[in-house]
C-alpha cells in the first residue's frame, strides 16, 4: 500500500452538504441561502464540465476505436496532431480534477515481473505505443483467501487499486505491417493501429496491471511449465521403450530397401519379419497410434492448461471493467465534476463560519481536521484548486454608497495584504453565481 496521501473525498457532494448544515453552524434563512448556493455551483460546474466533455469527444472521434460516424473530411498532418493533443491534454485536466494521481512506469515495469493473484508469465511491447498513461484512486491492502490444490485455503495481503484509468494510443499501420514481416503473429492483432484505447477498472491488483493492455502475450511460467513437461516426459519414456522393436522393425525395412546388408546384420532384429510387409506395416501403425495418440493428448492438456489461464484474465478484465472509450471521458467527467464541487463547498463553508481570518495554511490544515472528525478520513485535501475555482468566478452584485445604489463587478473570493482569504457573505455569492449563469450565453448580443 502506497503512504501518499490522497485527495479524493470518498462521499457523496449532497452528503458533504448535510455535513455542514448538521453542523449548526447556519442558522435561519442563512441554512437555505448555503442550499442555494450549493445547488448553482453545482449547475455552474455542471456547465463548465459539459463543455470540456463535449470538446474531448469531439477531437477523441478521429481516434475512436468504437467510432460510429465518420468526418467529412479527414484531418491534415497539422490538425491530427492538435486533435490528439487536445484529448491527452483534455484527459490529464479532468484527471487531475477527479484527484487521480498518476502512476510511476516503474509500478507497471515491476507489475510484469511479479504476481499476485494471475499466475501467468507476460510480456507487453511497450515500444508498440505512442502514448501511454495510466492513472490511479485508492491504495489499499486486501485480504484475501485463496485455496490450494482445491482443499487447503490462504489468506493473502496484496495491494489493490480501486480505481485504474489507462489510456493507450498504438503506433500506425506501417509500424505493424513492418512488425508482421519480421514474425507473422503480428498479421492478426485485437487492436487497431493508430487508435487510441481508454479502459476505466476497479479493484485491480497492483501486481496485475500488465494483464489491462490490449497487445499483452500471456504463457506458462517456469513453475506450470515444469508440472505440465516432467509428467509428460515420464509417461514418454516408457512408451519410448515398449516401441523400441517397432522402431528397428522400420529401420531394418529401410535399411533393405537401401540394399545396406552389412548395417542390417549388425543389428539384432529377425529379418523373416522385415520382410514379411505385415508386421511392417503393423509395427509403423503401431508406432504411429502410439506416439501420435501420446501427442495429441500432451497438446490437449496444454491447449486447456492455456484456455483456463485466458479465462482468469477474462474474469478479471470482465468483472471488473467500468467503461471502455469514448464512456470512460463521460464517467471521469462527472467524477470531475463532484470533486470540484465538494472541495469549493467545504472551503467556502469554513470562510463563512470561521470566526477569525484564515490564510490557505491554516484552512487546509481546519478541513482535513474536520474530515477526519466528521467521517473518520485522513486525506490530503487540495486548498489551491477551490481557492483559485472562487477567485476566478467573479460577477456584478448591487450594493450601497451613501445612499446610493452601484453595481460593481467582484470576486466571489479575494486576499488581504496580509494573505488572509476574503469571502462574500452568502447573499452576495449567491447574486454573483446568479450573474454568472444569467450570463453563461450572450447570444442576444447584451
Amino acid at each position: 500500500m502506497s503512504d501518499i496521501r490522497e485527495s479524493f473525498i470518498p462521499f457523496r457532494r449532497t452528503d458533504i452538504i448535510d455535513l455542514c448544515l448538521q453542523d449548526g453552524k447556519l442558522q435561519g434563512k442563512d441554512v437555505q441561502l448555503f442550499q442555494d448556493f450549493c445547488d448553482l455551483l453545482a449547475a455552474f460546474f455542471h456547465f463548465r464540465f459539459h463543455y470540456t466533455l463535449e470538446e474531448i469527444k469531439d477531437n477523441y472521434t478521429v481516434f475512436n476505436p468504437n467510432s460510429d460516424v465518420q468526418t467529412l473530411q479527414n484531418p491534415s498532418l497539422e490538425q491530427y496532431e492538435e486533435m490528439e493533443n487536445n484529448v491527452l491534454q483534455g484527459f490529464k485536466y479532468i484527471l487531475e480534477r477527479a484527484n487521480y494521481i498518476q502512476l510511476p512506469d516503474e509500478i507497471i515495469q515491476k507489475s510484469l515481473q511479479e504476481k499476485s493473484l494471475i499466475n501467468l508469465q507476460t510480456d507487453v511491447d511497450f515500444d508498440d505505443f505512442d502514448q501511454l498513461y495510466c492513472y490511479y484512486r485508492g491504495d489499499i491492502d486486501k485480504i484475501i483467501t485463496l485455496k490450494k490444490f482445491k482443499v487447503f485455503e490462504q489468506e493473502k495481503i496484496i495491494d489493490i487499486l480501486e480505481r485504474v484509468v489507462l489510456l493507450i494510443k498504438f503506433k500506425g499501420s506501417g509500424y505493424f505491417q513492418a512488425k508482421a514481416k519480421k514474425n507473422k503473429k503480428y498479421q492478426d492483432l485485437n487492436f487497431t493501429p493508430g487508435k487510441m484505447y481508454l479502459y476505466f477498472y476497479k479493484n485491480i491488483p497492483k501486481l496485475d496491471l500488465d494483464l489491462l493492455f490490449p497487445n499483452i502475450k500471456t504463457s506458462m511460467t517456469w513453475k506450470d511449465k515444469l508440472l505440465f513437461g516432467v509428467p509428460a516426459i515420464g509417461a514418454a519414456v516408457p512408451l519410448v521403450v515398449r516401441a523400441i522393436p517397432n522402431i528397428l522393425l522400420i529401420i531394418v525395412a529401410i535399411l533393405l530397401l537401401l540394399k545396406a546388408d552389412s548395417v542390417v546384420d549388425s543389428i539384432e532384429v529377425d529379418q523373416r519379419k522385415v520382410r514379411d510387409i505385415m508386421p511392417i506395416l503393423v509395427a509403423t501403425l503401431s508406432l504411429t497410434m502410439t506416439l501420435g495418440g501420446f501427442a495429441v493428448k500432451q497438446y490437449t492438456k496444454y491447449k486447456s492448461k492455456e484456455i483456463k489461464f485466458q479465462k482468469e484474465v477474462s474474469d478479471t478484465l470482465f468483472f471488473k471493467n467500468l467503461a471502455n472509450n469514448s464512456s470512460v471521458f463521460q464517467a471521469l467527467v462527472d467524477i470531475a465534476e463532484e470533486e470540484e464541487c465538494k472541495e469549493i463547498i467545504l472551503v467556502y463553508y469554513h470562510l463563512l463560519t470561521s470566526q477569525e481570518k484564515l490564510t490557505p495554511e491554516n484552512l487546509d490544515h481546519i478541513i482535513e481536521q474536520w474530515m477526519m472528525e466528521k467521517l473518520g478520513i485522513h486525506i490530503d485535501f487540495d486548498i489551491h484548486g477551490p481557492l483559485n475555482n472562487l477567485e476566478k468566478i467573479r460577477g456584478k452584485i448591487v450594493y450601497e454608497d451613501n445612499n446610493e445604489e452601484q453595481i460593481k463587478e467582484v470576486p466571489l473570493l479575494s486576499y488581504d495584504q496580509q494573505g488572509n482569504i476574503n469571502i462574500l457573505s452568502l447573499e452576495q455569492s449567491k447574486m454573483i453565481l446568479d450573474y454568472v449563469w444569467d450570463n453563461a450565453f450572450q447570444y442576444n448580443g447584451c
